[in-house]
């Protein structure tokens, strides 16, 4: 497998060579680094190339890495059916540069583009209906930077007692998991409710 996907980088480095900045092919996948302004003709090719072929589009997201001069990383997967192949397509972008949106190409990633805005903050150039997807509608923030703040934010639930929506402060705290540390094969020693009949 990871022959063929050598052959699919060399290929593609070849063909796109003033949009390909780094092919590498790791755990038997193959990952093309792409200026993120070439982002749209590189996707065209990907779809139309009669070697390539990668007609669907699996997913969009971003990874934060906050330390970098160029913060996000802006990862599209595509399937090949025809090749029977994936690949990983990422673009190194800065906190306020925009994206260009692909929903040209690929009309399915409407609603990908809209979750990475949503929870990076990441903007699509021409995308026309940018809104939040998954928070609330006067969300501050974006909750999958690395820099978020756990608490000081308010969620929203509706209340049966009060039969209505309600407002309360977030307060993300970890001590609530009691861990044993035990093997799940080797049983607890003590009796879990239920358990007291066997």
């Amino acid at each position: 497998m990871s022959e063929a996907l050598n052959e699919l980088a060399a290929l593609i480095a070849l063909k796109r060579a003033d949009d390909v900045v780094e092919t590498q092919v790791a755990f038997g996948e193959l990952t093309v680094t792409v200026p993120v302004q070439r982002i749209l003709p590189f996707v065209e090719f990907l779809r139309s190339d009669l070697n390539c072929r990668f007609a669907t589009l699996v997913d969009i997201t971003a990874v934060d890495w906050p330390d970098r001069e160029k913060r996000f990383d802006v990862v599209w997967h595509f399937l090949s059916m025809y090749r029977n192949q994936r690949i990983r397509v990422k673009a190194e972008v800065e906190v306020d540069q925009m994206v260009p949106s692909i929903l040209s190409v690929h009309p399915s990633a409407n609603w990908f583009e809209r979750e990475v805005f949503d929870m990076f903050g990441i903007i699509f150039s021409g995308h026309p209906d940018l809104r939040r997807i998954l928070t609330d509608y006067g969300f501050r923030g974006h909750p999958l930077r690395k820099d978020f703040p756990t608490t000081g934010y308010t969620e929203v639930r509706y209340d049966e007692a009060q039969k209505r929506v309600v407002y309360e402060p977030v307060n993300l705290v970890q001590e609530y998991r009691q861990f044993d540390f035990m093997s799940p094969w080797e049983g607890a020693e003590y009796i879990l409710p239920g358990d007291e009949k066997r």
